[in-house]
């Protein structure tokens, strides 16, 4: 049975220009690539609910 809490792997691809951002990016927050793009992505989540008005019982 899988924790709740596990994180999940997704594979992802990406252009090398978008990657090179990402990568600069995660440099200047002294995060790693996958550091960056988990919090990127949460951020956007956020702020997705936020405009929405809807909320979840997960805000991880």
């Amino acid at each position: 049975m899988e924790n709740k809490d596990e994180k999940k792997q997704v594979p992802l691809r990406l252009s090398p220009k978008l990657y090179a951002e990402i990568a600069a990016w995660a440099e200047d927050d002294f995060r790693s690539v996958n550091g960056q793009i988990e919090y990127l992505l949460t951020e956007c989540v956020k702020k997705r609910k936020k405009g929405s008005g809807k909320k979840s019982d997960s805000d991880d």
